[in-house]
């Protein structure tokens, strides 16, 4: 893989420097290396793309749907003849261990086959009319050029997942990566669909920062929508944006899941999956399990279970395959946690399992004695920190669970099937899974959040839904008659 090229913008079918003047150095986060440097894209830049995709947008509107499904199907080609150097990237640019990597390119090849259908479901209707001799046709039509700003965390398949669709449903788009993974989230998706047939200038990656656009990849009239994932914070904003300038915003935001365990539940598999919910990718994903919940009488058992299992967790080189977990992408997510573990014992939490913070490599933290009202069972942990807080009731597990302003995603353990699913439908989260872990995507089944988790639903005939629109287009074969 050419990190050199990847280092890059890609506008209009070109790699070429941004025209800032500014450097961005894409950092490994666990030694520091310099992987490339960017020279981050400028106003003029993301005009250039926007304009750039709206014009190739014309053109694939005159691609086969057949041809389409092709090209897509060719990006999931590339990405399997390249699926060594793509796990090099994550775990170099993401600090992911190969077991993430593996994970993170499983979503996305299935993602991009699941778009590749999409140019064969473009699907209308015809509908009666009231007037005789009418008839009502409804075509469903790309939306246009759609925006898309990913994250850093799952960087590949979290830009993947707006944008294969996107251009499986008929639509240009420029992607705007984190600073922290613009290569993996960013660049590498220019290169497969490049590589895969796309029309020059259909697909565009701008790599920048805030400080040097502004507004200007939001507020820029030529997007219809703007699909955004990351924190709530910055997801409010950005909807408000959109809103304001007229454009649909997709916004998959930040959790605070929680993991319920009743007393009937298989402990042991109730603590491997608690494990993997929480600790999987150092904790940095949307969907992983901030609070676990236990029943009262079978929490010393799991207490002493899980504080054994966190235990053997290995915090290290993100290339050596015993592994765990890594770095955290950032000296500002490290310094996060290590006040919001500061703050939790203020409060009047104990440490279970107390992980030492040198740099970016976290190790796992397990706090007890935790109360819901605390800050750490009320804040996102996007780290590998979890809190565990017992209940006496089902009644009062579902109070604590839905005791914050989240509603992504969430697990409840059970040996009563019936009981864990009747128990989920009072939870306010738009996705929860019994018997399972808490973080689940499958690309044919809605994904979305409830209160500040977001807003919109993708995946399968949602995201097919979400980038396109129905346009009405009536036919008269006779002759209306008409009052004057």
């Amino acid at each position: 893989m050419d990190y050199q090229l990847l280092g890059k913008q890609f506008i209009d079918g070109e790699w070429r420097d941004g025209r800032s003047g500014k450097a961005l150095p894409d950092i490994n986060p666990y030694n520091d290396a310099v992987i490339t440097t960017f020279q981050i894209a400028n106003v003029a830049d993301i005009d250039n793309a926007y304009q750039a995709a709206y014009k190739a947008k014309l053109e694939w509107d005159k691609v086969n749907p057949y041809r389409k499904r092709d090209i897509l199907e060719n990006a999931v080609t590339y990405i399997e003849a390249h699926e060594e150097e793509i796990t090099s990237l994550i775990i170099q640019e993401l600090g992911g261990t190969r077991l993430k990597a593996a994970f993170e390119i499983g979503l996305v090849k299935n993602m991009v086959k699941e778009a590749a259908t999409f140019p064969l479901r473009m699907e209308g209707k015809i509908l009666p009319s009231v007037e005789d001799g009418k008839e009502n046709r409804l075509y469903r039509i790309p939306a246009g050029v759609v925006g898309v700003i990913s994250p850093f965390n799952f960087p590949f398949f979290l830009s993947m997942k707006s944008v294969a669709p996107a251009l499986g449903a008929g639509n240009g788009v420029v992607l705007k990566p984190h600073e922290d993974s613009p290569i993996t989230g960013g660049t590498l998706i220019g290169k497969i669909f490049e590589e895969a047939g796309v029309p020059k200038g259909l697909l565009n990656v701008v790599v920048t920062d805030i400080k040097e656009i502004g507004d200007a990849f939001v507020e820029h009239p030529i997007p219809r929508i703007i699909s955004f994932t990351g924190s709530t914070k910055v997801g409010s904003y950005i909807g408000q944006l959109a809103v304001k300038n007229f454009k649909k915003p997709l916004l998959e935001l930040g959790g605070n899941s929680a993991f319920i365990i009743l007393e009937d539940a298989d402990i042991d598999y109730a603590v491997q999956a608690a494990t993997f919910s929480r600790f999987t990718h150092q904790g940095q994903i949307c969907m992983s399990a901030n609070r676990i919940l236990v029943q009262k009488t079978i929490y010393p058992d799991f207490v002493d279970q899980f504080k054994e299992k966190v235990s053997t967790l290995t915090t290290g080189d993100p290339s050596d395959l015993q592994t765990i977990i890594g770095p955290v992408i950032n000296n500002r997510q490290a310094e996060t946690l290590e006040k919001l573990i500061a703050r939790g014992i203020e409060q009047g939490a104990a440490v279970l399992v107390q992980g030492k913070i040198t740099g970016r490599m976290v190790e796992p933290t397990v706090l007890v004695n935790v109360k819901p009202d605390m800050d750490v069972a009320q804040d996102e942990l996007f780290g590998p920190v979890v809190c565990i807080i017992p209940f006496e009731t089902e009644e009062e597990a579902v109070e604590i669970a839905n005791d914050t302003r989240f509603g992504l995603s969430g697990a409840i353990h059970t040996s009563n099937l019936e009981r864990g699913v009747e128990m989920a439908k009072k939870i306010h989260t738009g996705m929860i899974h019994v018997n399972d872990v808490t973080i689940n995507d499958e690309p044919i089944v809605a994904f979305g959040g409830e209160k500040q988790s977001g807003l919109g639903r993708l995946n399968g005939e949602w995201s097919l839904d979400e980038f396109t629109t129905l346009k009405w287009i009536s036919v008269n074969y006779g002759q209306r008659k008409f009052p004057y």
